[in-house]
């Protein structure tokens, strides 16, 4: 009973979530959602998640595993391939230690030259980075200017098995710090750096961005085939959203489960999802 007690009041000190949740918005309404993939074996992909630390939910029809600052929706299907070679790179969680990874039975690659930093690979191949307490990478510097305390997590340890981190965007030579601009802008996201590389931080997500080495290509039917952002006041926010420029593939609407949702593409090729209601599962 003593260490349960202990370890609820370190979570809390750390201000990492104890269960599977999505993180409270920022003050433009926004946090991370979701990840959805189109994968062959959902069951397999499923038993995956889990294993990292997931909660196994079903939302509609779709199956889904909730993790930390994330749900990952699971869709039966055919990609035209994973994340590598699209603009969305590769996700990455942050868990204690590699060794609570590896006694679930997942592999971890570790990177040398980069101690407490790894991937393990899903049932189909799909990468996914790791950072363990340990890394010396992980650090947040905001811009001059800002001090947000929720983007200050990624400079403390995490008590969670696995907790959301970053999307790593591959942008076209020259477009970083627009990028950067843009997410800041359109999501009310906090800039600065994460290591050398520039950034954005919401609520439960660090959007990093880096000049792709080679062309990429857009999201839509790749096994990551959007991210998504829980939003509160979505109707409200797509409206502004459109003042500033934005068009949407597929407009605000509310469906029968009472999930809102709204989708656009970034101006390199990222899909992503606006919803509201996602939380409440």
């Amino acid at each position: 009973m003593k260490r349960v007690v202990m370890f609820l009041l370190a979570a809390l000190v750390l201000g990492t979530p104890s269960f599977a949740q999505l993180s409270p918005a920022n003050a433009a309404g926004v946090a991370m959602g979701h990840l959805h993939y189109t994968v062959k074996d959902v069951a397999a992909n499923k038993a995956f998640w889990i294993k990292l630390g997931g909660k196994p939910v079903t939302i509609g029809s779709t199956e889904a595993v909730k993790l930390a600052d994330v749900i990952v929706f699971l869709s039966t299907g055919e990609s035209s391939g994973g994340t590598d070679g699209s603009v969305l790179n590769h996700v990455a969680f942050r868990v204690p230690s590699f060794a609570d990874v590896e006694a679930t039975g997942l592999k971890v690659t570790r990177l040398n030259g980069f101690p407490g930093v790894g991937s393990t690979y899903t049932p189909e191949m799909e990468r996914v980075e790791l950072f363990e307490n340990a890394a010396l990478n992980l650090t947040f510097t905001q811009d001059p200017g800002f001090n947000d305390a929720t983007a200050q997590r990624h400079n403390r340890p995490v008590t969670v098995p696995a907790i959301f981190h970053h999307i790593h965007l591959y942008l076209p030579m020259g477009a970083v710090a627009e990028g950067k601009a843009w997410y800041t802008k359109m999501f009310g996201g906090i800039p600065g750096k994460r290591s050398n590389y520039d950034a954005t931080d919401l609520p439960g997500i660090n959007f990093n961005f880096s000049a792709a080495p080679k062309p990429t290509v857009p999201t839509k039917g790749r096994m990551l085939d959007h991210l998504g952002l829980e939003v509160t006041g979505l109707e409200a926010f797509c409206k502004r959203l459109q003042g500033m420029g934005v068009t949407f593939d597929t407009p605000y609407a509310k469906g029968a489960d009472g999930v809102a949702t709204a989708t656009l593409t970034d101006p390199w090729g990222t899909r992503i999802e606006l919803t509201e209601g996602l939380r409440r599962f």
